[in-house]
């Protein structure tokens, strides 16, 4: 069956805008939805999936990434600037890890070890998030520009949520890596903006 479906580009899509929404929402609250954040973490450790929507465990794992790029495609000005900038640098960082096999290789390592973790202790165990925190910041986080995450100090200086949030760039990255195997690109985004909104608003209904 062909990934290149719209249904699985705004699945792949909500998968970005559901990772930079819960970073930026660690980075100033310390806080974020738990279903949402194991659902994100989760698809990390999926790597033979049967279908798109079985990496997030459904479209309830997805639910909170399909109101956000609802939110984002149907807004005129920009509804979370932040968000919407982690996303573009994703997409960009993503490009260079194509070009990076060795990189490739060591991230493969590390995620295996983090679905050995996982299966003892839960994916959302301080283990599994610090094994996945260190993945990206002896990988992604050395390609330029880094993702400078804005946020308050007190949050960002707490060992267990910089863990979170460094897991979730991570599946952001696997995210973005999706996007473009279901067939998406930058044009796709700009020329069927609408048609992606309407599929985002489809799907939040059959939850």
């Amino acid at each position: 069956m062909s990934l290149n479906t719209l249904s699985n580009q705004t699945i792949a899509l909500a998968g970005i805008a559901q990772a930079c929404s819960l970073v930026h929402q660690l980075a100033s609250s310390g806080n974020c939805p738990g279903p949402s954040l194991e659902a994100s973490i989760g698809s990390l450790l999926k790597i033979d999936s049967a279908s798109v929507i079985d990496i997030y465990g459904g479209l309830s794992g997805i639910e909170h990434g399909l109101q956000q790029l609802g939110t984002q495609l149907g807004s005129r000005v920009l509804a979370s600037p932040e968000q919407a900038r982690y996303a573009a640098q994703l997409v960009y960082l993503q490009k260079q890890l194509a070009g990076k096999p060795d990189m490739q290789k060591i991230i493969h390592t590390g995620i295996s070890k983090a679905q050995n973790q996982a299966e003892h202790f839960g994916v959302l165990h301080e283990n599994v998030l610090a094994n996945l925190a260190d993945v990206y910041h002896s990988t992604i986080s050395t390609l330029q520009p880094r993702i400078m995450v804005q946020g308050d100090q007190q949050f960002l200086g707490n060992q267990a949520t910089v863990n979170k949030i460094r897991a979730l760039l991570l599946s952001g990255i696997r995210a973005t890596l999706l996007w473009r195997q279901c067939g998406g690109t930058r044009w796709k985004l700009l020329f069927s903006r609408k048609k992606i909104q309407d599929e985002a608003k489809f799907l939040l209904t059959q939850i």
